[in-house]
């Protein structure tokens, strides 16, 4: 993996049903917004990508709003990875460290792009946007089991 400053490290929210976030961590890959190339090409190794997942399953899965997965990009590969002939999505190599689910109900208040805002999954929408250093570290502490902070563990300090 290429060395990446921590002032160029950008951290990602992928929003992604829950059972597919879990054959993403288990084939240690990324595929976001229906398999197309735009939002990986966005991250660059040594990115940080946390899954939000709003259902259980893409369609008629239950309502779950959680955080469900964390892990580093590890390289600026982008590539197709042939599923049938009709579907041929886009994905990225992602290095996932063990974490707990987590709900966003209980970081609302602390998060800046949820606090105060009454329509806060309305940014969800868009299936992949840029989130704050800060942000990122409310989360990953969350999602490490720590109120202590232990995004220091990911390599960020």
């Amino acid at each position: 993996m290429n060395e990446q400053s921590e002032q160029s490290r950008r951290y990602w929210i992928g929003v992604v049903s829950a059972s597919h976030v879990s054959r993403g961590v288990e084939g240690g890959f990324a595929q976001l917004c229906h398999g197309k190339a735009a939002p990986l090409k966005r991250m660059k190794a040594g990115d940080w990508l946390i899954y939000y997942s709003p259902r259980t399953d893409m369609r008629n899965g239950d309502p779950l709003q959680a955080f469900t997965a964390i892990g580093q990009v590890q390289d600026d590969s982008v590539y197709e990875y042939h599923m049938s002939d009709s579907f041929i999505p886009f994905r990225r190599n992602i290095r996932y460290t063990d974490c707990k689910e987590t709900k966003i109900s209980s970081l609302l208040g602390q998060l800046s792009f949820t606090r105060g805002e009454k329509n806060w999954g309305y940014r969800f929408r868009f299936g992949h946007f840029e989130i704050s250093e800060q942000d990122f570290r409310v989360i990953a502490d969350a999602m490490l089991n720590n109120a202590e902070g232990k995004a220091y563990e990911l390599g960020i300090q």
